[in-house]
C-alpha cells in the first residue's frame, strides 16, 4: 500500500549512465587491451536478453573506443563481483535488509492515523481537513522526495544515499514527537515523508542491480509487501500506543526502530549499483598499479556532478511528460493509491462513527486492508513471472515488458468491487465484518495494480528503472496525498454509500484504458514519436 522504489524506485549511480547516447555498448574487459571486445547496441528502452543478464544493457555507457587498455571492466561476464552474479543467498540477504528498511516509512505513514483527534484535541483544532491533510501531507514528500534522491544516487551510489536519507528520517520523525503546534508536525511530517521515500524510490533499481527480468516478479512481491503492508499495520499498532502511552509514542517508537535500522544499513548494507563498483575498482587498480589513467565506463562522460544532477532531476519529469505509458499508469496507480489514503484517513472515523468501535480497537479495522495486500501479493507473486514464461514461450522465447499487463487487466475489477460492498454496507450498518471485506477487496485491487506496473516499469525501462519509477512515485504520491482531502467532505455530501460509488465508477472508467495499453504498449514503447533523449 504505502511506497517506500520510492520509494517509495525510482535509482542509478551514474547519470551517465542513464543519458548515454542512443549508440551504447557495454565496455571491454578490465584494464585489458579490448581490441577483440564488442557488444551489441541496443535502444535505450530495449530490454536485454535473459540469459546475459539485465545489466548487459541496464548500465550502458557512451560508446567507447573499442581499443583502450585502460578501461576497467569486469573480468568477463561470470566475474562474481558483478551483482548479476552474486550468490543467491546473498542476493536475499541484500534484499531481507532493504525490505526491512522500507517498512520503516510507510508504517510511519499510517501508524499516527488513530492519534489524529487526540493531536486536534491537545493543539485546540476542530478543522476536518488539517485533520486529514496532517496524514496525507506524509505521503506528499513522497511525491517531491525522488525528484532529488534518485540523481544523488545515480551520483553517488545506493547505499550511501540509503544511510543519509535514514538518518534525516530518524532526525524528522523525533521532530515529530516533540512538535509543539500544529504547523510544526505538518512541516516535519512533511520533511519526514521526504526522506522516507528513499527506500521506495530506489528499492527497485537494486533490484534491477542484482536479479534478471524473469525472476524479479518474485523478488519484487517480497520487497513490495512491507511498502503495503506498512500503512496497515501502523494504525494497529498507533491505535493501542496513542490509548494508552498518547499520541507522541507513535513517532518515538518508530524513532527507536528507525535507529536500529541506520545501524544496521551502516555495517551491513553492500553497494550493488554497478558503475559504483567499478569506480571502486578503477580507483583501487590505479593505487595498486600506479597508472592514473585508468577509468571506469562512467569516468568517461566528462560530465561535472551539476550537469549530471540537473540531468536526472529533468528525467522523471521528462518521461512523465513526453512517455505515455509512463504517465497513464501512473495517473491509475495515483488513483488507486488515492484511494487507499482515503481509507487510511476515513475508517477511524466511519467504524467509531457507525459501528461504535473504541479507540484502541478501531485500529484493527485496518487488518482487513492488510489480508487484502497478503492475498494480492501471493496471487502476483504465483502468476506473473509463471504468465510472462508461459507467453514468452509462445513468443520464441523473447520476453517483452508488455507480457505483464494482462494480469493488471484482469485484476482490475478487485478495487471498484470492494468500494461498493464497503461504502453500501457501511452505510446500512452491516455486520462490521462485510465493510471490512470490503477493504480486503479494494487492497487485493490495490496489490494487483501496483506490483504489474512496478516490473512493467523496471523491465520497459531497466536503464532508467530508477528514473522511471520515480516518476511513478511522484504522480501516485500527489494521488495519496490530496485525494484524502476530498474523502470526508465526500462521505458527508453523499453518505458513505453513494460517495463509496462514486469512486468505484470513477475506477472503471480507467479499465478500457488499461485494455487499450495491453494492446498497444509495445507500440508506444518503441515507437520513434515517443522516443527521446534521457
Amino acid at each position: 500500500m504505502a511506497e517506500e522504489k520510492s520509494i517509495f524506485s525510482a535509482l542509478s549511480r551514474v547519470a551517465s549512465t542513464e543519458n548515454a547516447q542512443p549508440a551504447i555498448s557495454q565496455p571491454p574487459s578490465p584494464h585489458r587491451l579490448s581490441s577483440d571486445t564488442s557488444s551489441d547496441s541496443h535502444a535505450p528502452h530495449e530490454i536485454s536478453d535473459p540469459e546475459k543478464g539485465v545489466h548487459e544493457d541496464a548500465h550502458a555507457v557512451e560508446r567507447v573506443p573499442t581499443k583502450d587498455a585502460n578501461l576497467v571492466d569486469w573480468e568477463g561476464a561470470d566475474d562474481p563481483e558483478k551483482p548479476l552474479n552474486w550468490t543467491k543467498k546473498k542476493k536475499w540477504q541484500n534484499m531481507l535488509i532493504i525490505a526491512a528498511l522500507t517498512l520503516l516509512t510507510p508504517f510511519g505513514s499510517s501508524m499516527f492515523a488513530p492519534g489524529v483527534p487526540d493531536m486536534m484535541d491537545e493543539f485546540h483544532s476542530t478543522n476536518v481537513d488539517l485533520a486529514s491533510f496532517v496524514v496525507s501531507i506524509y505521503v506528499l514528500g513522497y511525491a517531491l522526495g525522488p525528484l532529488v534522491i534518485a540523481p544523488m544516487s545515480e551520483l553517488y551510489g545506493r547505499v550511501i544515499v540509503y544511510n543519509v536519507c535514514t538518518f534525516f528520517f530518524l532526525v524528522w520523525t523525533i521532530a515529530c514527537g516533540v512538535s509543539t503546534s500544529m504547523p510544526m508536525i505538518i512541516v516535519m511530517r512533511f520533511l519526514a515523508g521526504l526522506a522516507g521515500s528513499c527506500p521506495i524510490t530506489i528499492g527497485s533499481g537494486t533490484i534491477a542491480d542484482c536479479w534478471k527480468q524473469e525472476e524479479r516478479g518474485m523478488v519484487m512481491s517480497a520487497w513490495t509487501l512491507p511498502i503495503l503492508l506498512g500503512p496497515t499495520l501502523g494504525p494497529v499498532i498507533g491505535g493501542y500506543l496513542s490509548e494508552y502511552a498518547g499520541w507522541r509514542w507513535n513517532f518515538y517508537l518508530l524513532s527507536i526502530w528507525t535507529a536500529v535500522m541506520l545501524v544496521l544499513t551502516i555495517f551491513t548494507l553492500p553497494e550493488t549499483y554497478p558503475p559504483v563498483l567499478l569506480e571502486r575498482k578503477a580507483k583501487k587498480l590505479r593505487k595498486e598499479t600506479g597508472n592514473h589513467d585508468l577509468r571506469a565506463p562512467s569516468e568517461l562522460s566528462g560530465r561535472t556532478p551539476s550537469q549530471i544532477v540537473l540531468a536526472n532531476v529533468i528525467r522523471p519529469t521528462k518521461m512523465l511528460v513526453r512517455s505515455p505509458i509512463v504517465f497513464l499508469l501512473s495517473l491509475y496507480i495515483a488513483l488507486v493509491y488515492g484511494y487507499l489514503y482515503i481509507m487510511f484517513s476515513t475508517l477511524t472515523i466511519v467504524f467509531e462513527g457507525q459501528y461504535g468501535i473504541g479507540k484502541g480497537n478501531v485500529g484493527l479495522v485496518f487488518l482487513g486492508l492488510g489480508f487484502g495486500q497478503i492475498i494480492g501479493l501471493f496471487l502476483f507473486a504465483g502468476t506473473s513471472d509463471r504468465m510472462l514464461k508461459k507467453r514468452a514461450a509462445k513468443n520464441n522465447g523473447v520476453m517483452t515488458p508488455e507480457m505483464r499487463l494482462p494480469f493488471l487487466l484482469h485484476n482490475s475489477l478487485w478495487a471498484p468491487a470492494g468500494l461498493l460492498l464497503y461504502g453500501w454496507t457501511a452505510e446500512y450498518k452491516v455486520h462490521w465484518i462485510v465493510p471490512i471485506i470490503g477493504t480486503c477487496l479494494i487492497s487485493i485491487g490495490m496489490i494487483c495494480s501496483f506490483m504489474p506496473i512496478g516490473v512493467y516499469l523496471v523491465d520497459a525501462y531497466t536503464a532508467y528503472a530508477a528514473s522511471a519509477m520515480a516518476a511513478n512515485t511522484v504522480l501516485r504520491s500527489f494521488g495519496g496525498a490530496l485525494l484524502p482531502l476530498a474523502g470526508r467532505r465526500l462521505y458527508a455530501s453523499l453518505g458513505y454509500g453513494w460517495g463509496n460509488s462514486l469512486l468505484a465508477f470513477v475506477a472503471l472508467l480507467f479499465v478500457p484504458m488499461l485494455w487499450l495499453l495491453m494492446r498497444y504498449a509495445e507500440f508506444l514503447r518503441t515507437n520513434p514519436r515517443f522516443q527521446f533523449k534521457m
